[in-house]
């Protein structure tokens, strides 16, 4: 492992002093920036509890209710601050309940760092208490994983931790700490960052050839398609991306992840892509000349089926991550780097442009849409509410400020069609792996990360029961965290697809729940139910403006299904309006 000769902080090199492991665990986190911790205490990792006792002042630590809401809080954290996420778990089972925010992270590119607790070094193999093999579990989710058994590993893997997690296309980090590493007493002579590992290169070199080829085709293209993901949010180019949008003048969709990298109301931002996508962006992806994709890899639910994706086109990908480029889908040029550093390269190339026409193009299927879609589910005629209404009265009072941290169904897939996003790291979601439960805990995370903003977590009524222990989080910490239950008494999006495809055989989708606002008072917390239209906008008032979390549960119709929407197995061209 090669280091930096030089900390974060510059100090003076440090005389070599006696610390435990733990001990020099947290001055590591200190160094590195670390300003708060989601975790839960256990056997394993309790000498790092122990020490951590002595350094509240400087970490916050927050409490979770489970392992799982440590981990989705830590990704809330890292996605609104942009620093890494930082967990603590005990083993075996504190360690095995990371996975699924592991996982998530991993495929989501959220930058973490799980400290994991072992056994003894003596006792591993045995089927001690509470011991796993939490290295070989977690290699698959993990972008790196290491066991400590010597305390004096812990400060350069915790360095190597941190630099593997932040660069590149970030990721989870998890480092198992055996009991003994964490008591055991060296001689600590300081922190040093990392700033390069000789076997890892978390940039590929940028060839300029490809970003002149990449020009060229752009300058000559009639009809060009911008396609942008979360890769520009995470390389903070949100401005080096709007320059370039602006001086092509081309037409500019995203993915779920990449939501708020320019404002919604951008008059180039033509809307979200994929399955229950915007009807131009699905449909015209088919017609355009030239596809520009930004910082995204062409997952299943943006392409539907490859081999009728974007035929015609040709294709420029821009991405940090090589793997990525050819993965899916074929490029005609390849433009590998940090969109950051590529981008400001092709903009200088690039024509001033407007594409009139085909700008106007995209705004004809827009108002299609509106007039078959969107119309009817902002402003319905129904008795019963609908969730874009829910949506379309939130975005009044937020003015598009607030992030919006989403739960996985048909509530997610409405919030990110209808919410005004003006800012960056505004659209907190769990994208690629869809893992209900998130929202709770990542909303949680995500105020401690952006304190200054209104956090609002829209979630559904199955979603929430999974993880709604960490209303305890929210109740000793007193964290303002506003929560919105869209509840239609089904799994939403399962009888949806059960009523398309499944001839509305409806199973095990019916879902029912706990009196929500009485599970919130119990817990400390201010709520309200409504079921009439007409206490919409007073109920969301009221719970914007209350002086801590309020939780506000809606009733709204049970069988509104979500469109547009791409069948599985169709082309995006095949996207449904009805």
């Amino acid at each position: 492992m090669e280091v930096a000769q030089e900390t974060l902080t510059a100090p003076e090199q440090k005389a070599a002093i006696e610390l435990t492991g733990s001990q020099a665990l947290l001055d590591a986190l200190i160094i590195e920036g670390v300003d708060t911790i989601f975790g839960y205490p256990g056997g394993a990792i309790m000498p790092i509890y122990d020490a951590l006792y002595d350094y509240s002042d400087k970490l916050n630590h927050i409490l979770v209710r489970h392992e799982q809401g440590g981990i989705h809080a830590g990704q809330g954290y890292a996605r609104t601050s942009g620093k890494v996420g930082v967990v603590f778990a005990t083993s075996g089972p504190g360690a095995t309940n990371l996975v699924t925010g592991l996982a998530d992270a991993q495929i989501d590119s959220t930058p973490l760092v799980c400290i994991t607790g072992q056994v003894f070094a003596h006792l591993l193999g045995t089927d001690a208490f509470q011991e796993t093999d939490v290295i070989n579990i977690t290699t698959p989710v993990t972008k790196w994983n290491y066991q400590v058994t010597d305390a004096n590993e812990i400060p350069e893997a915790i360095a190597k931790a941190f630099y593997i997690a932040r660069t590149g296309r970030p990721g989870p980090v998890l480092i198992d700490i055996t009991k003994n590493a964490q008591i055991q007493k060296f001689e600590y002579k300081g922190y040093t960052p990392c700033d390069h590992i000789r076997s890892y290169r978390p940039k590929p070199i940028v060839r300029p050839q490809y970003i002149k080829e990449a020009a060229e085709l752009i300058n000559s293209a009639k009809k060009p398609f911008i396609i942008w993901g979360q890769g520009v949010i995470l390389g903070s180019a949100e401005q080096e991306f709007k320059a370039f949008v602006e001086k092509s003048g081309i037409p500019a969709a995203w993915t779920i992840l990449g939501a708020g990298a320019i404002p919604t109301g951008h008059p180039l931002n033509v809307g979200m892509l994929g399955m229950h996508g915007n009807y131009g962006p699905n449909v015209l992806t088919n017609e355009c000349d030239v596809l520009i994709a930004i910082g995204m890899r062409f997952d299943d639910r943006v392409t539907g089926r490859l081999d009728k994706y974007a035929k015609q086109a040709k294709v420029v990908h821009l991405d940090i991550d090589p793997a990525e480029i050819d993965k899916n889908v074929k490029s005609t040029v390849p433009v590998w780097g940090d969109c950051k550093e590529t981008l400001p390269m092709l903009t200088a190339l690039v024509n001033h442009n407007d594409h009139t026409e085909w700008v106007k193009l995209f705004n004809e299927y827009t108002q299609k849409e509106y007039d078959a879609v969107i119309h009817t589910e902002l402003n319905p005629t129904s008795p019963q509410m609908t969730m874009g209404e829910v949506i379309k009265q939130l975005n009044v009072l937020t003015n598009g400020d607030a992030v919006i941290v989403t739960d996985v169904g048909q509530h997610q897939m409405v919030a990110c069609r209808y919410a005004t996003l003006n800012k960056t790291r505004s659209n907190i979601t769990s994208g690629g792996l869809g893992t209900m439960g998130f929202a709770l805990p990542a909303a949680i995370g995500a105020k401690f990360g952006a304190q200054e903003r209104d956090v609002i977590a829209i979630i559904g009524d199955g979603g929430f029961q999974m993880t709604l222990q960490e209303l305890g989080t929210i109740m000793q910490t007193g964290v303002d965290v506003k929560i919105i239950i869209l509840n239609n008494k089904f799994l939403g999006m399962v009888r949806q697809w059960q009523e398309l495809f499944n001839s509305k055989r409806y199973s095990f989708v019916d879902i029912q729940s706990p009196d929500f606002v009485a599970v919130a008072a119990a817990y400390g917390i201010a709520g309200k139910m409504i079921d009439d239209r007409k206490d919409l906008p007073s109920a969301l008032k009221q719970m914007m403006e209350n002086k801590g979390s309020f939780l506000l549960e809606v009733m709204v119709t049970k069988e509104n299904n979500v469109f547009p929407m791409v069948p599985q197995g169709c082309s995006v061209a095949e996207i449904r309006l009805k």
